[in-house]
This record gives structure tokens, sequence and C-alpha cells, in this order.
């Protein structure tokens, strides 16, 4: 899977450089979310500007990353999503769940104010 990774003080970015989040690929992602979440971060936004299509098992990745941030007290969010992946989101009755932002900024923003409540 190919990703950046931007390291900040408080939260770390993953901005996926693939077109699919699947079952292929998708065990990565989790891999990289446990190991920042272990690395003592506990803010992580994801931002899926370049992902058009997610599966079953890129949605579990993407909930695993939500759940390790809860538990640890920090937020999760995703960004950049388009209608596709959105719709996912919202079939699945988890918009009211994570953390949704329009842009990798906006989602840095809302997560140092929620940081400073």
């Amino acid at each position: 899977m190919k990703f950046s990774v931007d390291k900040q003080e408080g939260f770390v970015v993953y901005e996926l450089l693939e077109d699919k989040l699947t079952s292929l690929n998708a065990p990565v992602l989790k891999s990289e979310l446990v190991l920042a979440n272990a690395e003592g971060f506990k803010n992580i936004i994801v931002d899926l500007s370049n992902v058009k299509f997610v599966d079953s098992s890129g949605l579990s990745a993407l909930l695993i990353g939500h759940r390790l941030c809860k538990d640890e007290k920090g937020i999760f969010g995703l960004c950049g999503l388009n209608d596709t992946v959105k719709n996912l989101i919202k079939i699945s009755q988890l918009e009211d769940v994570l953390h949704l932002y329009s842009t990798q900024h906006d989602a840095v923003e809302g997560i140092q104010k929620k940081k400073k409540k």
C-alpha cells in the first residue's frame, strides 16, 4: 500500500495514495494505525482524497483506527471522502460515529479545537 505519513506534535496524518482501500491493502493500514497508536499518537487523521472505493475490509480498518483513538481519549478523523465513500459510511450508519472533515486542514483544526476542550 502506498501512503505518506506526516507526524506532528499531538497527531499523525496518513494520506493514502491508492485509489482503493480493500481486503488487498487494508491490513497494511490496520498495522500502521496500531503502530501509530503504540507510538503514543492518540489523534490520527486519514486522508482519503485519492481513494475512490472502500470495501468492508477497508471500512473495518478505519473502524479499528477509530476504536484505538477513542480508547486513548483521542480523535480519529477522516477527510477527503468522495461521494461513494461518504455513501458507504452513511449506509453503514457511521456518520455520527466517525469524525468526518472536508479537507486535511479542516481535520487538523477540528482535532486541535477538540483537544482544547
